[in-house]
């Protein structure tokens, strides 16, 4: 159930209203001091808070410790009880984000339905974050690759933190699902996570979208950025966010204040920000298209979200997860990956990254064959079609090389596709491909192919070209 922390200068109060929820089958822990409740809070998070607003030999009042616990532990309910209790205390608690208000002397049943119905919130919260972390951080989250690993790494870093994140990545690549992670595993994690899609967003009407309108017709409208009052707002692909959007949301970020399109009232929201982009951020500054000062505001911790194509030795575990995904949530076959299609779809191009791997999943689940195995054949080689069983199409170029040169050139390029696909292990290759390892070196020697680290993993590249 969670227990009950009891916040009053008053002893007799305080244990009363301890022996009340104690009859009423609640566990409490009690506190006469602002130190004493910071320090109960931090010894454990307890499940809802009654809280005094006047604090006799205090370093803190009701309304301060109030602002503490919602920015650090914001799905805490708290219900505000005062002596001294009028309307306008009333409104500055609940605009803090107090669950209720109740003025002594309180009438015993008008507490407990109020202190019922706010620990069913924070019991709802609670499941609904194990549902998240369950299902969205630990299952979304796959892969075993050196780049992963060092992406996961850095996502870690960053949950239990306030700062903004900006994370850069190719289209499809999972920067959503990155900031998602890190939103699930923080402790604004039973708050809202809300996307603005800065590119879908007509930009006329981007300013109305983020921060609502007032209108005598229609009244109060909240934006998006209201709504995320306490979570996270997520700016999805910000470049492609308008120039004059931009500098209202720097404001934002400054102030933590807006106000809504035809509204005069400040609102005041805390936010943590995280944003994503495809596009390299100081190319769109020099061309003026982007504010560089709002680039600094939001790139506090950049971390990249790999590639695909530096992630290869994942595909086989991604496509494995897509295929029990759609099986659960459209009913398609549960069909297993035959040897030869895990190899094939670790050395095809992936210009989409994870969107195109789910996609090609999807598609063949849905035209193949459900009683049996994903082979090779059913996988696209190229746009145009399945690949043809039993013959390589030779491109214009190698088909008018003489054999020695043509054999190089396919040698070579074998060869790095399988050394990437291993994620830069000579052993592993060299196992796959039938050599020994020292032969294997010899031959990446001789055919001017080398290694290098890229984004935490080993990549092969060709002596000379550009990286």
């Amino acid at each position: 159930m969670g227990d009950i922390l009891i916040t009053d200068d008053e002893r007799d109060i305080r244990e009363l209203i301890s022996e009340i929820l104690i009859d009423e089958g609640f566990t409490t822990r009690l506190a006469g001091t602002s130190d004493e409740c910071m320090a109960q809070i931090e010894a454990e998070t307890p499940a809802l808070m009654i809280l005094d607003i006047w604090l006799k030999d205090s370093n803190m009042d009701g309304i301060d410790i109030l602002k503490t616990v919602k920015r650090d532990h914001p799905g805490v309910p708290v219900v505000i009880i005062s002596g001294h209790g009028n309307i306008e205390i009333a409104v500055a608690a609940i605009k803090q984000g107090a669950y209720d208000f109740i003025e002594k002397p309180f009438n015993i049943d008008q507490l407990l339905v109020v202190i019922r119905r706010a620990m069913e919130t924070s019991r709802l919260r609670r499941e609904n974050v194990a549902l998240k972390r369950g299902d969205s951080a630990n299952m979304d989250m796959l892969g075993d690759s050196a780049a992963f690993r060092t992406l996961k790494t850095n996502l870690d870093k960053v949950t239990k933190s306030n700062g903004r994140v900006m994370l850069t990545g190719p289209a499809g690549a999972g920067k959503e699902i990155a900031a998602r992670y890190i939103h699930t595993n923080s402790n604004r994690a039973d708050a809202p996570f809300v996307t603005v899609s800065s590119a879908s967003v007509e930009p006329e009407r981007m300013e109305e979208v983020l921060f609502g309108r007032e209108s005598p017709a229609k009244g109060i409208e909240k934006g998006l950025l209201e709504q995320a009052n306490g979570g996270v707002i997520y700016f999805d692909e910000i470049a492609d966010m308008p120039l004059g959007t931009q500098s209202k949301i720097l404001r934002v970020l400054v102030d933590q204040t807006f106000q809504r399109v035809g509204g005069t009232e400040s609102i005041q929201v805390d936010l943590r920000v995280i944003s994503s982009t495809n596009k390299d951020l100081p190319t769109e500054i020099d061309a003026g298209v982007f504010r560089e000062e709002l680039y600094h505001r939001l790139n506090v911790v950049p971390i990249a979200v790999p590639s695909l194509e530096e992630r290869r030795e994942d595909i086989p575990l991604l496509a494995e997860y897509f295929i029990e995904m759609l099986n659960k949530a459209q009913g398609l076959p549960l069909r297993a990956l035959a040897d030869d299609a895990r190899a094939l779809l670790q050395t095809m191009q992936w210009p989409g990254n994870v969107r195109q791997l789910k996609n090609v999943v999807e598609r063949v689940l849905i035209l193949g064959e459900s009683s049996s195995d994903i082979s090779a054949k059913e996988l696209p080689s190229s746009d145009e079609g399945p690949a043809d069983e039993g013959r390589i199409v030779l491109s214009g170029g190698l088909a008018t090389l003489p054999l020695r040169e043509a054999r190089e050139l396919f040698e070579r390029e074998y060869l790095l596709t399988q050394i990437n696909r291993f994620g830069g292990n000579i052993s592993r290759t060299a196992s796959f491909v039938g050599m020994e390892r020292s032969a294997l070196h010899r031959k990446l020697k001789s055919l001017g192919v080398a290694t290098t680290s890229k984004a935490g993993a080993r990549v092969a590249y060709v002596e000379g070209e550009t990286q």
